[in-house]
């Protein structure tokens, strides 16, 4: 029997998902499929529902505008999505009942495991975006140690987010605006620090605005982390090189999350020693 998963959003003809499952599977040599499934927001209990009763489907992954959506939906959530607040992945328990997880967080963390396994004295995150992603991100981020300014159009919901996520942390909240004009702050001697630049917004997507962002307010050192992977190479991540800063793209993080998804669906890890050429095809 042929089992298979998928990815839902509204919309979802963008996702690079397909790819990347698709390329494990036919690595591993699988009886198995994994495809995009456009839901709209009204049609959601409807999809869960038809789904619940095909014991060929695995299980699914959540995008926008779906990952919170689909939380009274389910049965049950693992502890890490039910304190993040967002499901990007569910599967099917033993016992039938649906499990909402997050892998968002491990994918996002993924590519900073050895900066991460660093000594440092004080860590710092500047965090664009306030929406369904920075959830998973600002939690990765406290997880770390990381004191956290979050900058979004409304500071009053950062102020939220941050209190509901982290609520003994002290962070701190800024207009996303106040980040696009130059500074001319004059930071302290980061040695021993890990400082962290992360666009957790859709702007600068394909058919999106662009995100403004002038690097004079990025400390020397800091590494620029974007999670849009369409396109991969935005122009946040291309003037953070050109202002001297190392980069992360969002296909790291993307990958990063659809393992831990493949290994819930399929109950086999991903041969992750062809990320190389997992990335090459999909034009990174």
């Amino acid at each position: 029997m042929t089992v298979y998963a998928e990815v839902i959003g509204d919309p979802v003809a963008q996702s690079k998902s397909p790819a990347i499952h698709g390329f494990w599977i036919e690595k591993l040599g699988l009886d198995a499929d994994y495809s995009a499934t456009a839901v709209v927001p009204s049609e959601l209990a409807d999809y869960i529902a038809r789904r619940r009763s095909d014991p060929r489907w695995v299980g699914c992954n959540v995008t926008m505008p779906h990952k919170q959506a689909i939380i009274p939906l389910l049965d049950r959530l693992d502890p890490l999505a039910r304190r993040v607040g967002a499901v990007n992945t569910v599967t099917r328990a033993a016992d039938g009942k649906l499990v909402g997880r997050n892998t968002d967080v491990a994918g996002f963390l993924e590519p900073l495991h050895a900066r991460l396994a660093e000594r440092h004295y004080f860590r710092m995150a500047r965090v664009l975006g306030t929406g369904g992603a920075a959830r998973a991100i600002v939690a990765g981020l406290a997880r770390e140690g990381f004191t956290i300014v979050l900058a979004g159009r409304n500071p009053e919901k950062a102020r939220a987010l941050l209190d509901e996520l982290d609520p003994g942390g002290e962070h701190h909240v800024a207009p996303l605006d106040h980040f696009a004009e130059p500074t001319d702050f004059a930071f302290d001697d980061r040695e021993g620090c890990c400082d962290l630049v992360i666009n957790a917004s859709p702007l600068g997507m394909r058919g999106q605005p662009p995100l403004t962002f002038d690097w004079s307010h990025a400390p020397p050192g800091s590494l620029a982390y974007d999670i849009v992977t369409d396109p991969v190479e935005t122009d946040f991540l291309e003037n953070a090189r050109a202002a001297g800063f190392e980069t992360i793209d969002g296909l790291a993080m993307l990958i990063g999350q659809a393992a831990a998804a493949f290994t819930h669906f399929f109950g086999v890890a991903p041969p992750r020693e062809h990320d190389a050429e997992l990335r090459e095809r999909l034009g990174a």
